[in-house]
Order: C-alpha cells, then sequence, then structure tokens
C-alpha cells in the first residue's frame, strides 16, 4: 500500500525548501486561515492554533492525504511578534530584541484527512541577539527585507550577523518547520522516512 500524498498547507517558500529537504513527494495549498491572535492568547497557543488551523483548513480538497500545517511567533516579554510586512514595523521589532533574548515557537500539525485525526508539537527554540546599532538594523533591513518572517530576522541569511546565540533542539524550527519533530508525528501516521 503507498503511503498517502503529502500537502504543505503553506505558500511559505521557506517551509518549501525545508520540506524539500526529506526529498519526498508534496504538494502546496494555501491556506485561508485568520491569523490574529485572540485577547490573551499566549504566542505558543497562537502558534499552534494557528498551524492545527492551517492543516485543516486545506483538509478539505486533500480527502486521501497528510496534510502539514506550521506557524510560527517570536516571542519577547510574553508578547507575540508577527511578520512585520514592513520597513517600520521591522525596525521597531529589531530595537526591542537588541541585547534580548527572544522565543521563536514554531508549532507543527500533521492531519489526516480521512480520519480527522491531527497530532501537533510545539518547538521552540532560544535566540539571544546581540546589542547592534540602529545603523546595523537599517543595513540589515535594506539587505535582506525580511518582513515576511516572524521577528524580522532570518538566521538563515544575513541575520545570523545580529545573532549572538542559538539554542535549541532543531534548527529548522527556528526557520518555520522542525523536520526533527514532522518525522517522528508522520511516523506516528505510518509515514516512515527516509
Amino acid at each position: 500500500m503507498p503511503p498517502p500524498r503529502l500537502v504543505l498547507a503553506s505558500t511559505s517558500r521557506y517551509r518549501r525548501a525545508l520540506l524539500e529537504r526529506l526529498r519526498v513527494p508534496f504538494e502546496v495549498a494555501r491556506p485561508e486561515v485568520d491569523e490574529t491572535p485572540r485577547p490573551g492568547e499566549p504566542p505558543a497557543g497562537l502558534a499552534l492554533r494557528l498551524a492545527i488551523a492551517k492543516a485543516r483548513a486545506v483538509a478539505p480538497a486533500y480527502p486521501d492525504a497528510l496534510v502539514i500545517g506550521s506557524d510560527q511567533v517570536a516571542a519577547l516579554d510574553g508578547e507575540a511578534l508577527s511578520k512585520p510586512e514592513t520597513h517600520e514595523r521591522a525596525v521597531r521589532q529589531l530595537r526591542r530584541m537588541r541585547g534580548r533574548r527572544v522565543e521563536f515557537i514554531t508549532a507543527l500539525a500533521v492531519h489526516r484527512a480521512a480520519t480527522g485525526h491531527t497530532a501537533s508539537r510545539v518547538v521552540p527554540y532560544a535566540v539571544e541577539f546581540r546589542d547592534y546599532t540602529d545603523e546595523q538594523i537599517e543595513r540589515y533591513l535594506r539587505a535582506e527585507e525580511p518582513y515576511d518572517c516572524a521577528g524580522s530576522a532570518k538566521a538563515e541569511g544575513l541575520g545570523i550577523a545580529l545573532i549572538r546565540r542559538l539554542e535549541g533542539e532543531d534548527p529548522n524550527a527556528l526557520v518555520g518547520l522542525p523536520l526533527i519533530a514532522l518525522v517522528d508525528l508522520l511516523a506516528e501516521q505510518g509515514y516512515s522516512l527516509p
């Protein structure tokens, strides 16, 4: 019996590139999900709710598939820092984060459309930022334009120059798709890798 199809419920080029590392065929679908935080919702709860919602939103179109949803939130002082989307918001985020420890929380969900079963994990990754200057912030943002990244910093690119230290169990989580946890969740669904 062939393994079920895999569907990535995300149009993120970062998540797509990470999933390609596993060398398995998969499809990509855009989830239509409102990503607005709920009042008082903690960052980990927000990331988990959105990862599950993304997987479930796509599932009806793929009844024979395992659907992978993921979401990432940067957390500072208990507050979720989302994708900045603009230069001005990115500057504000990076100013707040300089010299501080920020937790990047990546949630992952694997939903089996045929049974309605969803398995999920939350994978935190801590980042300690350097005490960089406003001029370094501007140069970084102009060079990399990380406006589609939670917390405005891409560790897989030039953003590494803003970082003093990284701590966590899966560096892929920091980029947006925790592959170690994904392999575990897929195995629980009978999808064996490699």
